[in-house]
C-alpha cells in the first residue's frame, strides 16, 4: 500500500498553497532505505522537515528509527502526523553521539548552510558505524559541488547519483577518522560580545547587519531612558527567535537587573544562545528555550520583546513566519509593553505590526533595514 503523503501537513508551522509537507527529496530518501534492508535500529534520519521521510519507513514495518530535527516545528509536526497516521517506532535525539552510535544508514535532507552541513557531516562520520553510508538529498537546485566538498572532509567516497524528479541523492561512504575536537561551535569576539555558534545558527558567529542595527537603536533608547527621572529597567525581556543570543546576551550585559528570556525554534540557535550565555557571563541570568513563537510563554509576561524576524521559511520566501513572531509578540507582551523590531525596508511591516501589536513608529531606518517600536494595546 503506498504510503497517504498527501495526509501530512506542516502545522503548528505556517501552512500555505505554496508550502508542502513532502518533496520529491523525501521520497527519493525513502526508497533508498527501504531498498538497502537495513533494520530500522540502524537507521538515522537527519533534517526530516515534517515526518515524509520517518512516518514512511514506520509504515513499511521498519521500528526504533532516531531522528534528529532541528526545528521545534518540525518536531511537532512529526508528532502530529504520526498521531493522525497512528504511527510509532522512531526516537527523537539531538544531534550527538546517542543519535547515531550503531547507525549504519543516514538520511539526510540537506541543509541551506554549508557550516550546519559541516557540523552533521562531521558527526555521522565521528559516530555512526565504520560502513555507515551517508544518503543526503535535496531538490536539484538548490544543490551545489560545495555541499559535495563539504562531505568529502569527512567521507572517502562521495557519488551523486542521477536527477530523479528534480531531486538528487548523494551517496557517501567510508567516513575518514575523527582528528581533534568537533569542527563546532565556534566563536567570535565583536566590540565586547562573544558569540558561539553551531553550523545550523542563523550568520554562524557573525554579528548580522540587522541585529547591529537593532542593538545601536537599543544602546541610544537605554542613554535615553538613562537620562529620564524615575525610569526603571524593564523586568522581563524576551528575545523571540533569538539565533546565537546576540540580542539577549547585550542586553542582559546592558540591564543587570533585567530578567531576559531567550526562545528560538532551533536547537542549533538554543545550543549557541546558550553558549553564548555562558561566554559572556551571563548564563546565570538568561533562560534559553526551544520553543515555537514563545508558545510556552504566558500571556503579558513581557515587558520588552526584541524581534529580528525571518523572510524565509525553508527554502522559500515567506512573510508567515514573520507574522507569527509579531502575534507572539503581542500575546506575550503586557499592555504598554514594547516591541522593538528590525527588518529589511523593502518588507515594509510597520502596519502589520500596527494591526497585530499596536502603534508602531519607527526608530530609524537605512536603505537596507528599519528598526521600530510598537506599544502593546
Amino acid at each position: 500500500m503506498e504510503f497517504p503523503y498527501a495526509r501530512l501537513r506542516r502545522r503548528p508551522d505556517v501552512e500555505a498553497a505554496n508550502l508542502q509537507a513532502h518533496d520529491a527529496t523525501d521520497l527519493l530518501l525513502v526508497e533508498r532505505a527501504l531498498a538497502s534492508g537495513i533494520p530500522g535500529a540502524e537507521v538515522a534520519v537527519v533534517g526530516d522537515a515534517y515526518g515524509a521521510i520517518t512516518l514512511p519507513l514506520v509504515a513499511a514495518g521498519l521500528s526504533g528509527i532516531r531522528v534528529h530535527q532541528d526545528l521545534a516545528t518540525g518536531r511537532r509536526a512529526l508528532d502530529l502526523n504520526a498521531a493522525e497516521l497512528g504511527l510509532s517506532g522512531f526516537a527523537p535525539h539531538e544531534l550527538d553521539a546517542e543519535l547515531l552510535a550503531g547507525a549504519r544508514l543516514v538520511l539526510l535532507q540537506l541543509p541551506k548552510s554549508l557550516a550546519e552541513l559541516e557540523e552533521i557531516a562531521d558527526a555521522v562520520a565521528r559516530w555512526a558505524a565504520p560502513d555507515v553510508v551517508l544518503v543526503a538529498g535535496g531538490r536539484v537546485k538548490h544543490m551545489t559541488l560545495a555541499q559535495n566538498d563539504v562531505v568529502g572532509r569527512r567521507f572517502a567516497a562521495v557519488q551523486p547519483q542521477r536527477a530523479e524528479r528534480k531531486s538528487r541523492l548523494v551517496v557517501a561512504s567510508g567516513p575518514r577518522d575523527a582528528e581533534g575536537e568537533p569542527p563546532f561551535p565556534v566563536m567570535q569576539r565583536h566590540d565586547g560580545l562573544t558569540l558561539v555558534a553551531h553550523g545550523g545558527a542563523f550568520a554562524g558567529a557573525k554579528l548580522d547587519i540587522g541585529t547591529r542595527v537593532l542593538l545601536d537603536v537599543l544602546d541610544r533608547e537605554r542613554a535615553a531612558w538613562a537620562a529620564e527621572p524615575g525610569g526603571s529597567t524593564a523586568q522581563t525581556v524576551v528575545d523571540l527567535g533569538c539565533g546565537t543570543g546576540a540580542l539577549a546576551v547585550s542586553y542582559a550585559l546592558a540591564h543587570p537587573d533585567a530578567r531576559v528570556i531567550a526562545t528560538d525554534r532551533s536547537a542549533a540557535a538554543v545550543a549557541s544562545a546558550r553558549a553564548t550565555a555562558a561566554a559572556n557571563g551571563v548564563a546565570d541570568r538568561i533562560e534559553v528555550m526551544h520553543d515555537d513563537a514563545a508558545s510556552a510563554l504566558a500571556d503579558g509576561i513581557a515587558d520588552v520583546v526584541l524581534l529580528n524576524p525571518p523572510f524565509h521559511l525553508g527554502a522559500s520566501v515567506h512573510t508567515g513566519a514573520a507574522t507569527r513572531l509579531f502575534d507572539a509578540a503581542a500575546r506575550i507582551l503586557r499592555p504598554g509593553g514594547e516591541l522593538f523590531t528590525v527588518y529589511n525596508s523593502s518588507l515594509g511591516y510597520r502596519a502589520e505590526l500596527t494591526r497585530l501589536v499596536g502603534p508602531t513608529e519607527q526608530l530609524h531606518r537605512t536603505s537596507k533595514f528599519t528598526v521600530t517600536r510598537s506599544i502593546r494595546r
